[in-house]
C-alpha cells in the first residue's frame, strides 16, 4: 500500500505515538548495563509503553515473538529477546521499535554501546550511522524523489567506507507498518518515487563494518553480517513539509 498524505488528526496521534517511542527508546538507553539480558530490556520497553497508553507494533507482526527488536553486534536488526543472550560491555545494541497510538504508527531505531566501546571504530561506527540517518532527513522536501534521500544516506557512509545493508530499506509508515514506497539507504539523485509533503516515512540506515551482505538466522527472524562484522542501525519517523522534515520519533 502506498503511503498516503495523512490529516490533521492522524499526524496529531503520529506525534503522540513518535513521542512515547522516543521515550521509551531513551529509558532503554539510561536503563542498559552489562550483565542485563536483551529480555530485561524487552520487559522494561513492556512497561514503559504500557504506562505511556501506546500499543506495540511488532508484538505478533508476521509471527515476531516480541514487543521490541534487540539486536547486538554482528546481528543487524530483527533481533529476538532471550534470557539467554547477556550484555557484555562494549557491546552494540540495536533497538528497533514500532509504537501504535490513536490508530497510527511510529517506527523508530537506536543503537547503543555497552558501558565503553572496545574499539574506537566501533564508536565511529555508530556516530556514522546516526549522522547518515540525519543526512538523509536532510534531504527531505516536498517532491523529494526517494533516490535524493538514499544518495545523502550513502555520502555519509561510503565516506567512512561501511557496508550499506542492500537488502533492508527505509519505507512508508503510518496507517501501517510498512507501506510503499520502500526508501533504500544508497541511491542516485533525481530517481525513484515522489514524495509528497503530508506523507510519513521511516528514514532507517544499516551499516557494517565489512561487506553489506547479510543472512538470516535459523529462528527466521534475525537478520546477522555474513562475515561477521558489526552493525549500526538508527531510524526516524519523518513527516514531510513544504521545505523539509519533521521527526516525529524524538523528544
Amino acid at each position: 500500500m502506498m503511503t498516503q498524505v495523512k490529516t490533521e488528526a492522524e499526524i496529531a496521534a503520529m506525534r503522540d505515538s513518535g513521542r512515547m517511542l522516543a521515550t521509551v527508546l531513551q529509558y532503554l538507553k539510561k536503563e542498559m548495563t552489562a550483565g542485563m539480558s536483551t529480555k530485561d530490556l524487552a520487559i522494561l520497553a513492556a512497561r514503559e509503553l504500557e504506562s505511556l497508553g501506546g500499543k506495540p507494533v511488532f508484538l505478533g507482526y508476521q509471527g515476531f515473538p516480541d514487543i521490541i527488536c534487540i539486536s547486538v553486534n554482528q546481528e543487524v536488526v530483527h533481533g529476538i529477546p532471550s534470557t539467554a543472550k547477556i550484555l557484555q560491555s562494549g557491546d552494540i545494541v540495536g533497538l528497533d521499535f514500532g509504537v501504535l497510538y490513536d490508530g497510527m504508527i511510529t517506527d523508530g531505531a537506536i543503537s547503543v554501546i555497552v558501558d565503553q566501546p572496545k574499539e574506537q571504530r566501533h564508536k565511529e561506527l555508530v556516530q556514522m550511522t546516526e549522522s547518515s540517518m540525519y543526512e538523509g532527513i536532510a534531504a527531505v522536501h516536498d517532491q523529494v524523489r526517494t533516490g535524493d534521500i538514499g544518495a545523502a544516506v550513502q555520502a555519509v557512509l561510503n565516506k567512512g567506507k561501511y557496508g550499506i545493508v542492500r537488502d533492508l530499506v527505509g519505507h512508508g509508515v503510518g496507517h501501517h507498518m510498512h507501506e510503499d514506497p520502500n526508501i533504500p539507504n544508497y541511491g542516485r539523485p533525481h530517481t525513484g518515487p515522489w514524495l509528497s509533503k503530508g506523507m510519513t516515512i521511516a528514514i532507517e540506515p544499516m551499516a557494517t563494518l565489512g561487506t553489506e551482505k547479510v543472512y538470516v538466522a535459523p529462528d527466521q527472524w534475525t537478520i546477522l553480517t555474513a562475515d561477521g562484522s558489526w552493525a549500526a542501525h538508527f531510524e526516524h519517523t519523518v513527516l514531510i513539509t513544504e521545505d523539509g522534515a519533521e521527526i516525529l520519533t524524538q523528544l
